[in-house]
């Protein structure tokens, strides 16, 4: 059950992420709008302001983190003694990362 929950935070960052996030956001705004106009007033504006920022700065964070690791993976497929498992690290979840990293570094 846990585990469920840990990816399931983990594909909703990654979801976030996606431009197709943007979309959603502002087909809900234009819903709201539309069905609703007598509750979209300033606080419904920026309501969406918020969503849609949270969603500019998760996208700006996985674009960086994705970054990083294309640079790590180059790094890592230079060095000839590098091990490959390490690699696959960005496919793990935190938690299990977390526990990697500590037991390589006691």
């Amino acid at each position: 059950m846990v585990h469920a929950i840990r990816h399931s935070l983990t594909a909703l960052g990654v979801y976030a992420a996606h431009p197709a996030a943007f979309v959603i956001v502002a087909a809900y705004g234009v819903l709201w709008f539309i069905f609703q106009p007598s509750s979209f007033d300033w606080h419904g504006i920026a309501t969406l302001v918020v969503w849609l920022m949270t969603l500019l700065i998760q996208r700006a964070e996985h674009r960086d983190t994705q970054a990083i690791h294309a640079k790590l993976d180059e790094l890592l497929r230079a060095q000839g003694g590098a091990r490959n498992e390490i690699m696959k690290a960005d496919k793990e979840e935190p938690e299990d990362i977390e526990k990697s990293r500590k037991a390589q570094n006691p």
